[in-house]
């Protein structure tokens, strides 16, 4: 958007250096090699970060697994469900079974426009049950919007249990961590849902744009403005 605006400020002002600029911008932001090594650093520290072995994360009181992995639809008495990054979902699910916690937990991610009946986490629940994990030992959250909410509901669903595995996409994990750190949680990290290899070879396609590595640099971009506004807050 900002792209867009820069280039009609340069045709209504017959300015073409703020095209040019802007144009060269997009095709930076637009190219893998850029997109790539750029959401390297928002997922962790580039090519030393990486999907951690299970034996290597220590036991805690609760495995807490973020929503935002599913679109639920719900057809007259029927579900259907469209998975996104089942990365958390199973991530949890094996932590659970390596005996890391008793307790598995997922939050009732529930926007207010959505007019799905049950939470992810309501949905994630069942899946687990059918994963083999006890119903007796899961847990979901009350209904949340934001991350903010997921840590304030985990710390009311699972007081006074303090020490958590947290699971969830890597590149949100920075943001995620903190704010329940803010409710005086203790965090293990486990990441997972990495969106770039740490070990490819630059080839010639890396300086092409295309359409998905500029949304992956905007999701990377909106996850920084997160960090930012919920350092003030």
């Amino acid at each position: 958007m900002l792209v867009i605006i820069v280039i009609l400020i340069g045709l209504i002002k017959n300015k073409k250096k703020l095209i040019y600029i802007a144009i060269g911008v997009l095709y930076i932001i637009s190219t893998p090699i850029f997109s790539n090594n750029f959401f390297k650093l928002v997922e962790g520290s580039g090519n030393n970060d990486y999907r951690k072995p299970i034996s290597a994360i220590d036991s805690a009181d609760a495995i807490v697994v973020l929503s935002g992995m599913l679109e639920i639809n719900e057809m007259g008495d029927s579900t259907y469900v469209e998975w996104g990054d089942p990365d958390r979902f199973f991530g949890g699910v094996a932590l659970f079974k390596a005996g890391k916690a008793q307790k598995l937990v997922f939050t009732g991610g529930k926007m207010p426009w959505d007019k799905a009946k049950k939470t992810e986490g309501e949905v994630l629940k069942d899946y687990a049950i059918s994963n083999g994990i006890p119903s007796e030992k899961i847990f979901v959250t009350k209904d949340v919007e934001n991350t903010a909410d997921e840590a304030t509901a985990v710390k009311e669903l699972i007081s006074p249990s303090k020490r958590i595995i947290l699971v969830t996409s890597a590149y949100h994990m920075y943001r995620a961590q903190r704010l329940f750190e803010k409710q005086g949680i203790e965090v293990i990290p486990y990441k997972v849902d990495y969106k770039v290899s740490r070990n490819n070879e630059i080839e010639i396609m890396d300086f092409l744009p295309d359409a998905e590595s500029l949304k992956q640099t905007e999701t990377g971009i909106r996850e920084l403005i997160g960090r930012l506004i919920y350092y003030f807050i």
